[in-house]
């Protein structure tokens, strides 16, 4: 029985793992939903110059208004827990939380676009601002982005996207501690799947 069932799905599965289509006429347009089991957001910051210490947020929430056929008109709003933040060491975790981003003043990490730019067939670049531990500043997202297909195993079209930004931690008082022992560019990678039918 079990491995009749395997069968049936097999076919199923394999559809939902199609290869994406970034031609505009076979995705909707409209309002659509982080897929949160299907993104991550990372970031990096040299330490004593000798590694890329690596960490990442383990709590996003997003909203997408996306036109394939208008991709410079789409709308992103991101934002991240701050108390989220996670290295592997939850004692340091919770320093970098409390002391060096300030959470329960500051419980989330907002970027909202204002301006998309269009640079080639799959990119672009998402002009923003992103309020972190209490400051705003301009910033500005370089943007891939992968397709999309109608995901069987969701039962709702989706889409995909990968990103990345800098930023000067200086500039949201992230850190007291001179660059050679703490790199000022902190890099961000975020990797995000969106389901058609958000609100």
């Amino acid at each position: 029985m079990r491995l009749h069932a395997l069968a049936l799905a097999l076919p199923l599965f394999i559809a939902a793992c199609a290869t994406p289509t970034t031609d505009p006429a076979r995705l909707p347009a409209g309002q659509w939903e982080l897929d949160q089991g299907h993104a991550s957001v990372v970031w990096r910051v040299r330490h004593l110059g000798l590694s890329w210490y690596t960490g990442r947020f383990d709590s996003l929430r997003a909203s997408l208004d996306f036109d394939a056929e208008r991709p410079d008109e789409a709308q992103l709003t991101a934002i991240i827990d701050t108390a989220s933040i996670s290295t592997g060491d939850s004692d340091f975790d919770r320093t970098l939380a409390q002391d060096w981003f300030n959470a329960e003043r500051h419980p989330e990490i907002r970027f909202t676009s204002n301006r998309i730019e269009i640079t080639g067939e799959t990119t672009g670049r998402a002009y923003g601002t992103l309020r972190l531990n209490g400051r705003t500043e301009e910033t500005v997202m370089e943007i891939e982005f992968y397709g999309g297909l109608f995901n069987l195993l969701e039962g709702r079209n989706t889409i995909g996207f990968g990103a990345d930004m800098v930023i000067d931690r200086s500039a949201f008082g992230i850190g007291n501690l001179p660059e050679t022992v703490l790199g000022r560019e902190i890099r961000i990678r975020i990797e995000a799947e969106f389901l058609e039918g958000g609100e």
